[in-house]
């Protein structure tokens, strides 16, 4: 049972960089909350494998719309300095 110790490092390091890279657009379209996020990883688990459909699922995650926008409202503006007090004169 004494194993190589290099056949537990080869998972790690070489198969699931691998991995990551081949849903690399999928990742992105789940990062970005894309539109279309269901036909993103439907294109890229059926056709990845040819790298035209690959790199179509990479534009198309890049390019797709966020399902969310996001505003910047600047703050109010700060309040303006009361009157001086009034003393009667």
């Amino acid at each position: 049972m004494g194993g190589n110790p290099v056949h537990f490092l080869f998972f790690p390091f070489f198969c699931l960089p691998i991995l990551a890279l081949h849903f690399l657009p999928t990742i992105i379209a789940a990062v970005r909350h894309a539109h279309n996020f269901g036909w993103i990883l439907l294109v890229n688990l059926l056709l990845s494998w040819t790298v035209v459909g690959w790199v179509l699922a990479l534009v198309w995650a890049i390019c797709d719309q966020p399902r969310y926008r996001y505003a910047y409202y600047p703050p109010y503006p700060p309040y303006p300095p009361s009157p001086p007090p009034y003393n009667g004169r």
